[in-house]
């Protein structure tokens, strides 16, 4: 659990179907946010047309990419080990080119052509329509990198394959970049101005994936409560422009409701928001569809008001409470989950100790918890010196883990003897016998196979659990969706 939602999957290798008229091979892994994973089907759709199928094999592989996160310096220490890796097997075959995505790449630009020698091309997370062109210096013999940052692209009009899919869940990107500034986050670099999709290709996204037989979608972006879009059909009556937009504004709850009722039968969630830009009617808009799932994510970072304001964290502690209260009220079954840092520069133990009677209060039902990790180029780098000791952040987290597993305990055990609907994903990891799936609220349960296959909704009375899965027996199919 001593990790972020930013690094809760690491290092997937991703394959494709392959185009039979494809010759050249490519291995790409993503490390990060679902972000990354999402950016690296777009990559591969793109590479698909450039002559590409993917493959799990490195050492076959004609063109390497690596998809990188920079959240934290672990992350990126990974991404330099597995570039070790690359190197070992390109010292066999020596035509195999090697490329850094996403996050770092933009990070580190040119850097990075310098500092592993082993690197061909470095590209930004908006520059991934560009690939073509710099394969083409890759393969002229020329370093080719393209780290600029758009105030535009969202790949609106590129439909992502899905790599190494389940045919069941996916993720559709809605917004890109952030413009919140939070000191400790180097994000608003990274990935640049916060801009919204178009929602029509939203909705012909999810529409595809309807028709392709997936059952749940993710609305996906840093910051998902911030979604604006001005376009639309413009009402003739209106006086000025200003009106204009403000008519046909999409926001989030909107789209929201677009996405409900496009496909009453299609599970809808959403990853992440931030508390400052959380509506109450987004909350009632997830009240409203049944189709919505109960699970917000909804990191605080810290619970003291002293180092949230040193965070450029535009919500308070009191303000924080009123919106975990509005949802409860709202939604009294949804579950809440959190991200925390421990360490963050001047914290003290009073400091602490509100994060501790924060999460106290909430109980939330699972959290994403790490220390501080000094990253270059943000505000508390330049302004703020890194005076919590090591030893001290390592002490904190370690009670704030441990808080954690206590109010997950005890969030589970609520459902004891309860049913629950859950959507068969996969094969349980510990199981051959049972299948593994998630409920409304995000939480995984497993259960007997039976006669049941992946893609049902599935019934499940709860028996047992453990402090993060519930366990039980199917008790019928709900029907089909």
């Amino acid at each position: 659990m001593e990790k972020t939602t930013d690094e809760k999957r690491q290092g997937e290798s991703l394959i494709i179907e392959p185009n039979e008229n494809n010759s050249k091979k490519l291995f790409i892994e993503s490390y990060g946010c679902a972000m990354n994973f999402s950016d690296s089907e777009i990559v591969a759709s793109i590479l698909s047309k450039e002559g590409f199928n993917t493959t799990q094999h490195l050492e076959e592989a004609d063109l390497v990419l690596v998809n990188t996160c920079s959240i934290r310096d672990k992350a990126e220490q990974t991404v330099r080990k597995r570039l070790e890796k690359y190197n070992a097997v390109k010292r066999i075959n020596p035509k195999m080119k090697v490329g850094v995505l996403g996050c770092m790449a933009e990070r580190l630009k040119s850097k990075f052509l310098e500092e592993e020698k082993i690197v061909d091309l470095v590209v930004g997370p908006d520059a991934y329509k560009d690939l073509p062109n710099l394969l083409s210096e890759v393969e002229a013999g020329r370093d080719a990198i393209n780290v600029v940052l758009s105030k535009d692209e969202t790949y609106g009009d590129i439909s992502p394959v899905r790599l190494n899919t389940n045919g069941i869940t996916a993720l559709v990107s809605i917004t890109r970049g952030c413009d919140n500034m939070c000191t400790f986050c180097v994000v608003p670099f990274t990935r640049g101005r916060e801009r919204s999709r178009d929602p029509q290709s939203i909705i012909e996204e999810i529409n595809d994936l309807a028709t392709k037989g997936y059952k749940e979608i993710t609305l996906l972006g840093q910051n998902v409560d911030s979604f604006l879009w001005y376009g639309g059909g413009l009402k003739k009556d209106f006086v000025n422009a200003s009106d204009m937009q403000k008519a046909t504004a999409v926001n989030f709850s909107k789209l929201l409701s677009l996405c409900a009722e496009a496909h009453p039968k299609m599970r809808i969630r959403f990853s992440t928001s931030n508390p400052q830009d959380m509506s109450l009617e987004v909350i009632k808009t997830m009240a409203k569809y049944d189709n919505i799932c109960n699970h917000i994510h909804l990191p605080v970072q810290s619970g003291s008001n002293r180092i949230l304001k040193a965070m450029n964290r535009l919500h308070t502690r009191e303000e924080y409470f009123t919106l975990i209260d509005n949802i409860r009220s709202i939604i009294p079954d949804c579950v809440i989950s959190q991200d925390m840092i421990t360490g963050f520069p001047t914290e003290t133990e009073e400091d602490h100790q509100d994060t501790l009677s924060l999460m106290e209060y909430v109980k939330y039902n699972f959290g994403y918890m790490f220390t501080y990790s000094e990253r270059p180029g943000t505000l508390a780098e330049r302004k703020l010196d890194d005076d919590v000791p090591e030893s001290t952040k390592k002490r904190r987290l370690s009670e704030v883990i441990e808080l954690q597993l206590k109010h997950s305990e005890f969030r589970t055990k609520q459902y004891l003897g309860k049913t629950v609907e859950v959507l068969v994903e996969r094969q349980s990891k510990k199981s051959n016998l049972h299948w593994s799936g998630r409920t409304q609220q995000n939480i995984v349960a497993v259960f007997p196979k039976e006669n049941h296959k992946i893609g049902d909704f599935v019934n499940v009375k709860v028996t047992d659990c453990t402090k993060a899965t519930l366990i039980g027996n199917a008790i019928d199919i709900v029907q089909q969706k």
